[in-house]
């Protein structure tokens, strides 16, 4: 038996598998759904404390011919489905989708193999993250609309900085990266033992839309650490977006989905009333998921809390209901620095985000002067594959929103709010090629060519789904 040492042996040992299977006619996010099951039933006969019954733990598929094992294990899914906590939210629903019964049997001698028990929550959490990043690679799956880089995460945590005590929630938290980061961070900064428990039992927030990517999210977080069968999980798999705010977070980090129009009705608003003298945020009526997750997130924070939110381009510059609802923004947050990303980061060719960073404003609070924009997009190409986002491609962000010059300085300059008011569209699409001293308001040519033709891939996209049923 090999034990688990290095984490990347392991999502090689374990991805090549795949290759099987995927002949199989099973996709790369069926792959890492049944190794979920699998790795969830070996980890529990390694450790105690999940809560899984001997006779449908890993031990129980020992002996068994192939066909039997198939049978068995449709069996040890269905009734573990119906338990409570934990196993009841990774196991709901849960389905066989390994055909071939001698494959099955396969995959789980694979599995068996290696020996979990010694190794570190950091190689466990780091091996399976990595399959998850492997399977966001696979564009055709779309499975890379929940799966953001870690350095990404890792940089924008830094700039918002969590401290010990507050609350974090991502209302669209995909496989859960940024409550790992945001647990990192707390968990390293965190002295005392009233820190630690408010951190194991009520810093972290999730919620996720879909099941199956709540299932990863939940096992992700067992596998680093975060969550086991005493503590809560932290997430909820529902619609973020027809969840009544119930309750204010102190920090919101999030990159919400960036599909096809409409869901269901929005119903977040200004309830319940807060003590804070908080800025009111009139909630706009529209059918644009990504325009009503930043009025959600908005609704969500407390006076002085804040957001980090990962938004497509057409949010800084569509007109109608866009345009109302950065004006809101405006009025009720100090929208203070926009990092516009390039394309080549996520799942879809093309794809072009930005990461709004504001803080919600009270009426005591001073009214902020400019919008800090920094471009790591011009003169930069990046790819899933070939080129990923390093955190060095990052550094010179991370240490310029901390210093916050005033001027411009390399890819970083400053509009003021006043000139962004002015404009009717109150549009927030300003650019500098990177050598050049002036800031242009407006998409150029190649960016309107690319977000219509993205618009129209996510539309197409959302037929086939509808058309598939």
């Amino acid at each position: 038996m090999t034990a688990a040492t290095d984490a990347s042996s392991v999502v090689r040992r374990l991805w090549q598998f795949c290759t099987v299977l995927r002949d199989d006619g099973l996709s790369y996010p069926d792959y890492v759904e049944q190794l979920t099951y699998l790795l969830f039933l070996k980890l529990s006969q390694e450790r105690d404390g999940i809560g899984v019954p001997p006779r449908f733990g890993w031990n129980s598929f020992s002996g068994l011919s192939a066909v039997e094992t198939r049978r068995h294990y449709e069996q040890v899914l269905s009734t573990l489905a119906t338990r409570a906590g934990i196993l009841g939210f990774i196991f709901r629903h849960a389905k066989n989708k390994i055909r071939d019964p001698h494959k099955l049997k396969m995959l789980i001698a694979l599995i068996g193999d290696t020996y979990w028990g010694d190794a570190s929550v950091d190689i466990k959490g780091d091996a399976y993250e990595g399959l998850l990043e492997k399977n966001a690679r696979d564009t055709k799956s779309g499975a890379g609309q929940y799966f953001t880089p870690r350095v990404l995460i890792d940089a924008i945590i830094e700039c918002v900085a969590p401290r010990p005590g507050e609350t974090v929630l991502d209302p669209a938290c995909g496989t859960g990266g940024f409550l790992l980061g945001a647990h990192r961070r707390l968990h390293a900064a965190a002295t005392t033992n009233r820190e630690r428990k408010f951190l194991a039992e009520r810093a972290l927030h999730g919620v996720e839309l879909v099941e199956e990517v709540a299932r990863l999210a939940a096992m992700n977080l067992l596998l680093h650490g975060v969550v086991g069968e005493d503590r809560a999980l932290p997430i909820v798999c529902g619609d973020s977006l027809t969840r009544t705010v119930d309750r204010r977070v102190d920090v919101v980090l999030s990159n919400p989905p960036f599909g096809a129009r409409g869901g269901g009705k929005y119903r977040s608003d200004e309830r319940p009333p807060e003590t804070g003298n908080r800025i009111a945020a009139p909630r706009v009526d529209t059918a644009n998921k990504q325009l009503n997750f930043v009025q959600h997130i908005v609704a969500l924070l407390k006076s002085g809390g804040r957001a980090a939110v990962i938004v497509p381009d057409n949010v800084l510059f569509e007109a109608g209901a866009a345009a109302t609802v950065r004006r809101n923004l405006l009025a009720c947050c100090d929208l203070h620095t926009i990092l516009r990303l390039p394309p080549g980061l996520f799942y879809a060719a093309g794809v072009k985000a930005n990461v709004l960073f504001f803080n919600r404003l009270s009426k005591r609070d001073s009214v902020p002067q400019s919008v800090a924009f920094y471009d790591l997009r011009s003169g930069q190409r990046f790819s899933l594959k070939t080129r990923p986002l390093r955190r060095s491609d990052l550094a010179e962000f991370v240490e310029l929103f901390h210093t916050r010059p005033s001027g411009e300085r390399g890819r970083w300059y400053t509009v003021s709010r006043a000139q962004i008011l002015a404009d009717p569209a109150c549009g927030l699409d300003y650019w500098r090629a990177v050598g050049q001293g002036s800031v242009i308001n407006g998409a150029t040519l190649d960016e309107l060519a690319a977000a219509l033709a993205a618009d129209f891939e996510r539309a197409l996209a959302h037929i086939r789904a509808i058309q598939a049923g």
